[in-house]
């Protein structure tokens, strides 16, 4: 199970360049709306480099993780290319074969994070492996004649601030890797000021129909984000909707004491909501429990508010259809407000956190470890992080997840914003822009594919994370949902031999826990979203009722998005949360007006000519 705990991804909007002074935005808003030509863009983004190169010790770490990358190798990759004059793959010619090998080996280069996950539940597990030398880099060599190269390799999360800072220095210096994974925007600029390959034949030409198969299950809207004037120029590392449903948590054991049903109607969620914040659930004789969790991020897959907007049928953040057929943007609609004005009732019962505000994710677990939460919106992996904390803490809690609910009782609606914000890009003039095709080919072949090793490059029992040991990750969309309804119908039938791949190792855990033993208890997390009161249960049932709401745009970011969208994300973000806390909730048409002004408008605009050429 691919666990994603933010949903940030690599979706960076606005990294200033050398400490803030420059931004890679403000150049690539000019070049985009004619301002600077592409001669000039790559002219103006190569002088940024020595101005990035005087400033960044003004962050702190000298731009980036530097101790953190392998000795050996170089921080930079030169401008020709790492295969440049190497013997090994001089004379090596591109096979025809989409996983033909190279014979002499080829070496690429490539830039990555390293994640604690990464370092200790694989690398620290595992003997003779290491994240340059592994069973993932042994196999793309042994088989397909290709070597992996990191020209750096900063510790941490593909969001932190040394990683993203690594990156757009690279991106500033124009001496890129021969491929690299870059955010909607990052690839924009790229393209736009011809630094990237076009793989439009090329993937047509080496992309095996495993991969085309698996690459388009999330539908057109990934390949349409890597898409400029109708040439593919990445390759998108494809992120499921699906698997980021929406779902109402609630501490189950807290229910019962108090005698409430789960919730069929928004008004229910509200007494509940009530009812943990006054009635003592805890049973300490103490007002010190919360009705509903929330984070000073607002949305997310942890404590988000996404589930709880979508109950007055307000959906923040995603561009949706209007009664005419154009789009507009969820966030600035009138059920937004009526879900603020709601909000703002339970933060002034004492339902709700007045420090939220300030709580990042971590100190919300916190509060839900300790038992002072008794309910949260969040993905299917909740219960394996943050709930799985509370339960080690207090064996007696027990959490469940519940669909969404609506005002009425019908079907809400689940929204689900385009997910897919990593793209492979490869610089113009490498010597391969092939390979980086051919690895997304055995990543998926040897996982999902007739040849699959799934217990050995997947998830084998002693490093259940070791894909990540891969620098591309590709994966069926729906495959949570797919392993779920295996495990369900070989439940049903009596049969578990039947299963194998992923639904036999998550299958082994539910039985793990189910053995009541200490070990078992640990992954109560996973029995409760593939059990049969599991999570992923509901996104079947989700999927079979046509219950999504899809974001309605999935092209490439509009010029005002590349200039404006974090700005007026801010501003969004930080008018609700006043408005939460008990500023009027006025603040809400002052906050549609102004955003309207600050680019909203022109953004709609843009959105809605290119929404018109997809019809």
């Amino acid at each position: 199970m691919h666990i994603v705990a933010s949903g940030k991804g690599l979706h960076n909007e606005s990294v200033d360049i050398a400490c803030g002074i420059v931004s890679n935005k403000q150049i690539g808003g000019m070049a985009m709306r004619g301002r600077i030509g592409k001669r000039q863009y790559s002219k103006a983004i190569m002088l940024l480099l020595a101005a990035i190169m005087v400033l960044s010790a003004c962050s702190g770490n000298n731009g980036g993780n530097e101790e953190n990358a392998p000795a050996s190798q170089s921080a930079t990759a030169t401008s020709e290319g790492s295969t440049e004059g190497s013997g090994e793959s001089a004379g090596s010619e591109p096979s025809a074969e989409p996983m033909g090998k190279y014979d002499p080996p080829i070496e690429v280069t490539t830039v990555r994070n390293l994640s604690d996950v990464v370092e200790n539940n694989v690398l620290g597990v595992l003997q003779g492996e290491t994240l340059e030398d592994n069973r993932w880099s042994r196999l793309y060599e042994e088989q397909l004649g290709i070597k992996i190269k990191y020209d750096w390799v900063v510790k941490g999360n593909p969001t932190s601030d040394q990683y993203l800072q690594k990156l757009n220095v690279t991106l500033a210096s124009g001496e890129l890797p021969d491929f690299l994974p870059v955010s909607p925007i990052q690839l924009k600029q790229l393209a736009e000021s011809d630094q990237l390959e076009d793989m439009t034949e090329l993937y047509e030409k080496y992309a095996t129909p495993l991969t085309k198969d698996i690459l388009s299950q999330e539908g057109s809207g990934p390949f349409d984000a890597a898409t400029l004037d109708g040439r593919l120029m990445a390759i998108p590392q494809v992120e499921p909707s699906i698997e980021r449903s929406m779902f109402i948590w609630i501490r189950t054991d807290w229910l019962e004491k108090l005698g409430l049903q789960p919730p069929k109607t928004m008004a229910d969620v509200l007494a509940i909501s009530k009812a943990f914040a006054e009635n003592d659930p805890d049973g300490n004789s103490k007002k010190d429990t919360f009705g509903l969790g929330m984070t000073k991020d607002v949305w997310g897959g942890a404590n988000g508010l996404e589930g709880f907007m979508a109950g007055f049928k307000a959906y923040p953040n995603i561009w949706v259809e209007d009664a005419e057929g154009k789009l507009v943007y969820g966030s600035i609609q009138p059920e937004v407000k009526k879900a603020l004005q709601a909000l703002q009732d339970m933060m002034k019962g004492g339902q709700l956190d007045k420090e939220f505000g300030i709580k990042e994710g971590g100190k919300v677990a916190e509060d839900i470890t300790a038992g002072k939460i008794g309910m949260e919106y969040g993905e299917q992996w909740n219960s394996i992080w943050p709930l799985q904390l509370n339960k080690n803490n207090d064996p007696n809690a027990q959490w469940r997840a519940f669909p969404l609910v609506s005002e009425n009782g019908d079907l809400t609606k689940v929204p689900q914003k385009f997910s897919t914000t990593k793209f492979f890009a490869v610089r113009k003039g490498a010597k391969h822009p092939e390979a980086v095709i051919k690895l997304f080919n055995m990543h998926l072949e040897k996982n999902w594919g007739e040849t699959a090793e799934f217990d050995t490059y997947y998830a084998p029992k002693e490093a259940e994370s070791v894909w990540q040991l891969s620098p591309i990750q590709p994966a069926p969309p729906k495959k949570n949902v797919t392993a779920f309804r295996e495990i369900d119908a070989a439940r049903k039938a009596g049969d578990m031999s039947v299963l194998k791949g992923e639904a036999k190792t998550i299958q082994e855990k539910i039985e793990l826990y189910n053995s009541g033993s200490e070990e078992g208890f640990a992954v109560w997390g996973w029995e409760r979203i593939y059990g049969p009161e599991g999570s992923m249960g509901i996104t079947d049932q989700y999927d079979k009722n046509n219950q999504f709401l899809i974001d309605k745009f999935v092209g490439a970011p509009t010029p005002t998005m590349v200039e404006r969208k974090s700005t007026l994300e801010k501003m969004q973000n930080e008018v609700f949360i006043k408005i939460i806390l008990g500023e009027p909730i006025e603040a809400f048409d002052k906050f549609a007006d102004d955003w309207k002004k600050l680019g909203g408008e022109q953004m709609t605009q843009e959105v809605n000519e290119w929404y018109a050429t997809t019809k």
